[in-house]
């Protein structure tokens, strides 16, 4: 039975799902870095929200983990390159929150339209200051979203509906989503020079880091009013302070800082400023649906294979995950093979799907195959960090879909670039569910690939094949399966041979002084 820890507060729905799925759960918050250390190699799951920290050091603790799951959006907490090298899923639940936030930025919009907690302050202490609080209308004003994706999306909806002309900065947003969405697709210098009120919906990256600095953030229209319910750190938060100062920015409602908890911001006390303390997910309705989401995604990825909402690794439906799965066999068994045959010298690989096979998730197929490829030579390759391993080893990948007739009613081609060339291996599958090498380097070969194996290049002369039958038999070696192929008659060909045993290195340096032979490499699968 899985184990897993849920490591931060969350509601309890979270470990009723976990309990009802069959995973066993453990409930222990607060704990301090070292007492999280010592207890998290337990553990096969980490659910967390945003108080715990899985370090590189807690992550090199964790010998059995292997899936991490945030309660929530934002996963600075979590070393997400740490645990793709080690094989670990790292998934977040982005959408059980969303409408959440989406409302926190537009209530924080209006409260800085209309000045509602000077407001209050005021008329609570016995002031009747009427005249004082003159506030702006939202309608037929501009909104710049910075970030167009779901939550983004949910706030430019709730804007249009307020009669407010929206644009949106967003490299991803293309402009058939801006269209739909009711949207102006527009470079950030355009936004921030047009925008009456900015709301931010990015994540926080090297690219995004201060996004809003002191130079953008002069770039905006005099008196604009800023609005981040994201990520601390997308805005300078000192030149976001000497703008409001000078007068240049209108008001600004934060409730994410660089620094968190927030206790002596240099914006505290600022004219025109309002703060939250990271609220936009904190309704009884988000910490629920979070809660349930990420037991949810943790219980199908220990209990299936199914990966939803991943960052480090291609997502799978718990749905999707059974059919997809014998490709993902057939993938991992012809990476096994090239990567035996080829070793470390692959710069290259290109994944082809045809078939029945075009119409599948490929990026599962293509992990598989990296896996499989490079597992021959690291023994913790999985197919979490196989891409991650890639692409430190500086291995190009390329992925083709072919929407065309070929003889096999499905087909999985794996070819590498190697410094002699390309080589190319391609399978398919008996009866949708049993893997089987179809070509081997140009030669048609129908072989299973399954335990261990003899792999021989030799001359296609007489006599060949007697000569390793009674080697192998004097060695007490028994053949399972015999599958040959060859380009021409009297050319070169090719022998797959299935075996009941290990075959020692004697017996191997035996087989390649055998006439006509010029490649013997002995193969394991599984």
């Amino acid at each position: 039975m899985p184990k897993v820890l849920i490591a931060d507060e969350m509601s309890p729905k979270a470990a009723e799902i976990f309990r009802a799925r069959g995973v066993e759960v453990d409930e222990i918050t607060g704990l301090s870095k070292d007492e999280l250390a010592k207890i998290i190699g337990n553990y096969d799951g980490l659910a967390v929200r945003s108080a715990t920290k899985a370090t590189a050091a807690i992550i090199e603790a964790a010998t059995n983990l292997k899936v991490i799951g945030r309660a929530g959006i934002g996963v600075d907490n979590i070393d997400i390159p740490a645990a793709s090298s080690k094989g670990i899923v790292v998934m977040n639940t982005p959408f059980g929150n969303s409408i959440t936030t989406a409302e926190h930025a537009i209530a924080l919009m209006f409260a800085l339209a209309r000045q509602l907690p000077e407001a209050d302050a005021s008329t609570q202490a016995g002031k009747w200051e009427k005249n004082r609080f003159m506030g702006v209308e939202l309608t037929a004003k501009t909104l710049g979203l910075i970030g167009a994706g779901n939550i983004g999306s949910i706030v430019a909806d709730r804007a249009l509906g307020l009669k407010m002309k929206v644009i949106a900065f967003d490299p991803f947003l293309t402009p058939e989503r801006a269209e739909q969405m009711g949207v102006t697709k527009v470079e950030l210098d355009e936004l921030l020079a047009q925008a009456d009120f900015i709301t931010l919906h990015t994540p926080l990256t090297d690219s995004t880091r201060n996004i809003l600095s002191a130079a953008k953030l002069m770039k905006t229209k005099p008196g604009v009013r800023i609005i981040n319910c994201a990520r601390g750190g997308l805005i300078d938060e000192d030149a976001l302070k000497a703008g409001l100062d000078s007068g240049h920015i209108g008001g600004a409602a934060l409730d994410v800082f660089k620094e968190e908890p927030a206790k002596a911001s240099p914006l505290f006390g600022t004219a025109n400023f309002i703060s939250t303390p990271h609220l936009g997910a904190s309704t009884d309705e988000a910490q629920v649906n979070v809660a349930i989401q990420v037991a949810e995604q943790m219980s199908d990825f220990l209990l299936t294979g199914g990966v939803t909402n991943a960052l480090n690794v291609p997502s799978l439906s718990a749905e999707e995950a059974p059919r997809i799965r014998p490709y993902m066999a057939l993938a991992e068994r012809l990476g096994a093979l090239i990567g035996q045959l080829e070793g470390t010298t692959i710069t290259a690989v290109k994944v082809e799907v045809e078939g029945a096979a075009a119409a599948l998730n490929i990026k599962p197929i293509t992990a598989a195959v990296l896996t499989g490829l490079m597992r021959p030579h690291s023994d913790t390759v999985n197919m979490v960090n196989a891409p991650y391993l890639a692409r430190e080893r500086n291995i190009d990948i390329a992925e083709v879909r072919h929407d065309r007739e070929t003889d096999y009613h499905t087909l999985l081609r794996v070819t590498v670039t190697t410094p002699a060339g390309d080589r190319s291996v391609a399978g398919t599958l008996f009866g949708n569910a049993k893997p089987r090498l179809t070509e081997l380097f140009g030669i048609t070969v129908e072989a299973d690939l399954a335990g261990r194996m003899l792999y021989i290049v030799n001359e296609d002369k007489p006599g060949f094949i007697g000569r390793l039958g009674t080697t192998l038999g004097e060695a007490g070696v028994n053949i399972g399966t015999f599958h040959l192929g060859r380009r021409d008659a009297g050319a070169e060909a090719v022998l797959l041979l299935s075996v009941d045993g290990e075959i020692p290195d004697p017996l191997l340096w035996s087989i390649c002084r055998l006439p006509g032979v010029k490649i013997a490499k002995a193969l394991k699968f599984g």
